[in-house]
């Protein structure tokens, strides 16, 4: 029987360095990053869509066509009148990245606003994939919704998976942040933290303690995701560990992560051993870091 695995968040238009000192044009955000490498690598009795919103010109239409060509399900992006899709710019220091963001006004703070386009598109999923982006975008009426429809998921049967993926400067304080990124642990049933952002944004002295906090919150499955070392996971009490081969050639850490969960994901649903799963995610993650972009073929 085909399930689905329905990623929901901000697709943008990206502006990628290239290798002569200009740019080059794409699409790209954390959560279409996930579901591009998922529909790579999820075995075909899986489909893929993805959730969101875009606007109704030019630059919005030629991305509901690339994420189309990608060969991920498109029923779920809304058409928002008189508005477009954000935009943002990398930047590279030795491979290490920062971005420069235009998104105030972007259509994709409005995928929630459709509740029953919402309701359809969740009651549809076997995987429910989000990220901490996805909530910052979004109005506190619209994360009520959504985390209201996430329940209601759940409680049918779907499985909720969740990067915190913590980004401050989208959020009105880092106290909302952290609130609203508990409140989603609290309706996951995996979680997909990076140690680095946790220690800022949390406190967290060890990846371990961020896998308690997060246990605490009820979640059954953990991976703290720690850059280029230890992966550590708690999967109902069970404390497991995992160290990547090491990556020398790193060109640009861009959808490190992004790709780390879909590889993960697709893995663990299919053969349910935390251990490969994590060596599945870490070995994708270090493919696309050697290579300029979010989006790498594979």
């Amino acid at each position: 029987m085909t399930r689905r695995f329905l990623s929901i968040g901000e697709c943008m238009v990206e502006m990628a360095p290239t290798a002569d000192g200009t740019y080059s044009l794409g699409f790209a955000g954390d959560t279409l990053n996930t579901a591009w490498y998922a529909r790579k690598i999820f075995n075909p009795d899986w489909d893929v869509a993805y959730l969101t919103a875009v606007g109704d010109d030019a630059i919005s239409g030629r991305m509901a066509s690339f994420i189309a060509d990608a060969g991920i399900e498109t029923e779920f992006i809304r058409k928002v009148p008189g508005c477009t899709v954000g935009l943002y710019l990398i930047q590279l220091d030795n491979g290490e990245r920062s971005f420069a963001y235009w998104r105030s006004d972007s259509a994709a703070r409005r995928l929630a606003n459709d509740t029953g386009l919402l309701d359809a598109a969740l009651a549809s999923a076997s995987l429910i994939y989000l990220s901490g982006i996805t909530l910052a975008i979004l109005s506190p009426q619209s994360r009520t919704a959504l985390f209201d429809a996430l329940a209601t998921a759940r409680r049918n049967g779907a499985t909720v998976a969740f990067d915190p993926n913590l980004r401050l400067r989208l959020w009105d304080s880092s106290e909302t942040m952290r609130q609203t990124v508990m409140a989603a642990a609290g309706v996951s049933d995996i979680l997909l933290p990076s140690f680095e952002d946790e220690a800022t944004f949390f406190g967290d002295a060890t990846p371990s303690d961020t896998a308690s906090r997060y246990s605490g919150a009820g979640v059954p499955l953990i991976v703290v995701k720690n850059g280029g070392g230890e992966v550590l996971s708690l999967c109902r009490g069970q404390t497991g560990s995992f160290t990547p081969a090491k990556v020398d050639n790193v060109v640009d850490s861009t959808a490190a992560g992004d790709s780390f969960n879909a590889a993960f994901l697709a893995s663990y649903l299919d053969c349910t051993d935390l251990g490969t799963a994590i060596a599945a995610g870490s070995a994708l993650a270090a493919r696309v870091i050697t290579r300029r972009g979010a989006l790498v073929e594979l």
